[in-house]
């Protein structure tokens, strides 16, 4: 608990505040492109608003996620990037940003290191301001040690960055599960023609 608001209440709060899909972004129209071989996803995608805004834009090697896919927010801003292997696994540093003007670089969210589907490395988030959230380290998708903040920059005991940094783990999870959902949704027409 620090200045009588627990780790945990601010990092709920923070999930509210950054949900990926809002009830505007779940009422619009997708367009997916992208090719087809053997009836799977190959090669380049994009998907679109309904105003023609790039949203999403990625690959995929028979049917499987590859390389970076990134998103974009409705008005242009930069919002992810998510980089796979080969196999499909979530593998390099993965990416969030909060939302921010057009004309500039947006502000960190969340950097965190993958390998082979699992954090692995470091992960670093920010407050929407720019300042330090914590700093937490992985070993094969399990916590190693945390350091982190209060909004002031006051440092939180180690206790309370360790549950702060599986809130964030959550709420990111829930974040990658939300993006990875809407591809899925929205795959190009591959079925089998008459």
């Amino acid at each position: 608990m620090v200045d009588g608001t627990p780790a945990i209440g601010r990092a709920l709060a923070a999930v509210a505040a950054l949900a990926f899909v809002t009830e505007l972004e779940a009422a619009t129209a997708w367009k997916a492109t992208g090719n087809c071989r053997d009836s799977r996803a190959q090669g380049p995608y994009q998907l679109r608003s309904d105003n023609g805004q790039l949203r999403v834009a990625g690959a995929f090697n028979e049917g499987t996620r590859t390389g970076s896919f990134i998103f974009w927010r409705d008005n242009g801003v930069r919002e992810a990037h998510v980089p796979y292997d080969d196999r499909g696994l979530r593998n390099g540093t993965v990416a969030t940003w909060y939302d921010g003007p057009s004309d500039r670089e947006p502000p960190r969210h969340v950097e965190s290191a993958w390998r082979r589907g699992v954090r692995d490395g470091t992960t670093r988030t920010w407050y929407p301001d720019g300042h330090r959230r914590s700093q937490t380290e992985y070993a094969q998708g399990r916590i190693v040690t945390s350091i982190g903040w209060t909004e002031t920059g006051d440092p939180l005991s180690d206790a309370a960055a360790r549950e702060l940094a599986e809130a964030d783990e959550q709420a990111a999870d829930a974040d990658y599960a939300q993006r990875s959902g809407l591809v899925a949704d929205h795959m190009p027409s591959c079925g089998t023609r008459s």
